[in-house]
């Protein structure tokens, strides 16, 4: 068939549009396509706005390439209250003249039933918005959706958004496409999406966003400062304190943040229905499968900041790795960065852990699993410091067999360290509940951590509460242990009278204690102090008397052998020194004491200094410092690095003090 293309002229010219040709024309009217609708549905900003220029410059970023034509698509992901929407609403605000075509906004949540969204629904009342009549069959509204974003110039903002494929199906033609989310979304990388965490406030910028509300003559700014902290820098816990100082203009911050230094206090706030920060997670926390819940009931239950796997299984979590993968999901639990290669560890969030305490107040067995989660740590002290010091004096019965042990004495010493916040909130709460035989055991069990890597705060908080503890255990022998170690704290921070003061209360124990080794660690201790207070001959006696209180224990032996070799040093007997520096290395090397094989070097260094055998002495002091960074042993590898400048200034060697000075910088860093 052959075709005709119809053309309209006038003149020899062609015309396109409307043509009106009649001998005369009486009235004419040409009704003009009305222009599209100009939607502006995402809503202002509630007031003061601060510190988010990195996401405000990620969003400038994709509106320029939306403006080169392109598609952008930004997804923040945070946990609830942390001012996800009120950054797009802010931006929105700002930014509006450069979508020429309107900004549109959906809550998803809104549409969720049943775990699914009603996208459909959803795109339908985009279409009207956008002048476009909704197809009738469902399937169609993503492909109208698409045509109408066609060559326009949109802001799009999806909330509450869940999954990466509710995300996918809703991605216009052109634009720019903002979502907020809850959980991380980070599949949406491989579409394009530019996928950001949104953080908290730092506590500068959170002080100015109260004091954009309260004004500059309310709470210095120390107060402001420390108010952000404990709200955890997220915008809906500040709105929330913020509320209580402008409807009570006389209300002091300082009042507020005494009120919120308690843990109840924090919680009524968290509750009060005039917010919405405890319901924004009610609405996470109905959501969670049943092992994610028992997860999120240790989160509230555990005295430390953090959970881990294992402590999750040892509680009776069932699936720990995959509940903590979905709380993770949902920003309640983060990844913790520390130094222990061999377990992960997750921390909630101040606010979460303050929610989750709420949902465990009323919990029928809320102390059988604080108990367990007590015994747990006991337990695995107890494995760890078997593991880094053999068959040390110990009063407790040996635990933890049944847990996850250690590959090395480092593992167990790196993974103690890791968990030491831990360790004291969980001493602490277990002094709280009354659980005395449980709070010296633990102590005992730190003593090693504490000693090598001078957690003095720690230690001299944790062994206060264990010799209290002793004390109400009525174990004499525990209460000379705790005082002992606490004395070496002391000791060890030149604090020599107070040193003295616990000695003095554990020797009135003494004539009720019938093992002898424990009362050998106060000869030992009060040796110590007997070496600091330059009375090397005393030294030499306590020592003495130390080492006959652990015959027939190797390793006490070896340890007062050490203690004895340095008095005799001090005292001017290097050869003496020596010769029971030999037996005690024999000792050893026989027992396997690898602990001490470490520590023995460093004495056998000084002796040889003491003779003028510096070559020696720098060979052991380096011998020392090997094994000793092998160990993770960072205190005594100090000691041989110090030992090791003296050495190389004597010798004039500046290569060898300069190495040992940056070593120690390092180490002190």
């Amino acid at each position: 068939m052959e075709r005709h293309e119809v053309v309209n002229t006038v003149s020899d010219v062609t015309v396109g549009g409307n043509l009106v040709q009649a001998g005369t024309i009486g009235s004419l009217h040409i009704h003009e396509r009305e222009a599209p609708p100009r939607p502006h549905q995402i809503r202002l900003p509630h007031g003061p706005f601060v510190n988010r220029e990195p996401e405000i410059a990620a969003l400038t970023a994709a509106l320029r390439r939306v403006e080169a034509g392109g598609l952008g698509v930004v997804v923040f992901t945070g946990l609830g209250g942390v001012g996800k929407t009120e950054l797009i609403a802010k931006f929105a605000e700002e930014h509006r003249e450069h979508f020429p075509d309107g900004d549109l906004y959906a809550d998803l949540r809104a549409y969720r039933h049943q775990g699914g969204v009603d996208l459909p629904a959803l795109l339908a009342g985009f279409l009207r918005a956008l002048g476009t009549e909704p197809p009738a069959v469902e399937a169609e509204r993503f492909t109208a959706f698409r045509t109408a974003t066609a060559g326009r110039r949109c802001l799009f903002f999806l909330d509450n958004v869940e999954h990466a494929a509710e995300v996918r199906a809703l991605v216009p033609s052109g634009g720019l496409l903002v979502v907020a989310s809850r959980r991380r979304l980070p599949a949406l990388r491989t579409d394009g999406a530019e996928v950001r965490r949104l953080g908290p406030l730092s506590a500068a910028a959170g002080a100015e966003l109260v004091r954009g509300w309260v004004g500059s003559g309310r709470g210095t700014d120390g107060e402001l400062a420390e108010l952000v902290e404990l709200c955890g820098g997220l915008p809906l816990a500040l709105n929330a304190v913020g509320s209580q100082l402008l409807d009570r203009d006389s209300l002091p911050v300082g009042r507020v943040l005494a009120e919120l230094h308690d843990r109840e206090g924090r919680l009524a706030v968290l509750e009060d229905e005039e917010n919405d920060l405890g319901a924004t997670y009610d609405l996470v926390y109905e959501r969670l499968t049943p092992a994610a819940r028992a997860l999120y009931h240790l989160i509230g239950v555990q005295p430390g900041p953090f959970v881990s796997a294992a402590l999750a299984r040892a509680v009776g979590v069932e699936r720990a790795e995959r509940a903590i993968r979905e709380l993770r999901d949902v920003h309640l639990l983060d990844e913790v960065v520390d130094d222990d290669p061999a377990e992960d560890r997750f921390r909630a969030h101040d606010v979460v852990r303050l929610h989750a305490y709420g949902r465990t107040r009323d919990l029928p067995d809320r102390d059988g699993l604080l108990a367990a989660v007590v015994a747990y740590y006991r337990a695995r002290a107890s494995l760890a410091d078997r593991t880094m010091a053999g068959k040390r004096l110990r009063l407790q019965d040996p635990s933890g067999d049944d847990l996850p042990g250690f590959a090395s004495e480092t593992a167990a010493l790196e993974w103690l360290y890791a968990e030491r916040a831990n360790y004291r909130a969980v001493v602490e709460a277990a002094a709280e509940q009354g659980w005395h035989g449980e709070v010296w055991r633990l102590c005992e069990s730190l003593w090693l951590l504490y000693h090598d890597r001078r957690l003095y705060q720690d230690w001299i908080a944790t062994h206060r509460l264990g010799v209290e503890s002793a004390q109400w255990d009525n174990q004499p022998a525990a209460v000379v242990r705790m005082r002992n170690q606490l004395a070496r704290a002391h000791l060890d921070r030149k604090e020599y009278q107070l040193a003295a003061g616990q000695l003095a209360l554990a020797t009135e124990q003494v004539p009720l204690v019938a093992d002898r080794q424990v009362v050998g660690v106060l000869y030992e201790t009060d040796g110590l102090l007997c070496l600091a207070d330059g009375r090397p001959g005393d030294a030499v006696e306590r020592f003495t008397l130390a080492l006959a209180e652990n015959l027939g224990d190797d390793h006490g032996e070896i340890v007062q052998s050490y203690n004895l070799a340095q008095a005799l040093i001090a005292d001017g007997r290097p050869e003496e020194a020596l010769t029971v520096l030999a037996g005690a290395t024999a000792q050893a090397e026989a027992g396997r004491d690898n602990d001490m094989l470490m520590k023995l070097p460093l004495v056998r260094a000084r002796a040889h200094r003491a003779l003028g055998q510096l070559a020696l002495a720098v060979a052991q002091a380096r011998d020392c410092a090997r094994q000793a960074r092998e160990r993770s042993q960072y205190a005594k590898e100090a000691q041989a690095h110090g030992l090791l400048v003296s050495l190389a200034e004597e010798l004039a060697d500046e290569e060898l003090a300069e190495r040992s000075r940056e070593r120690l910088r390092e180490l002190r860093g």
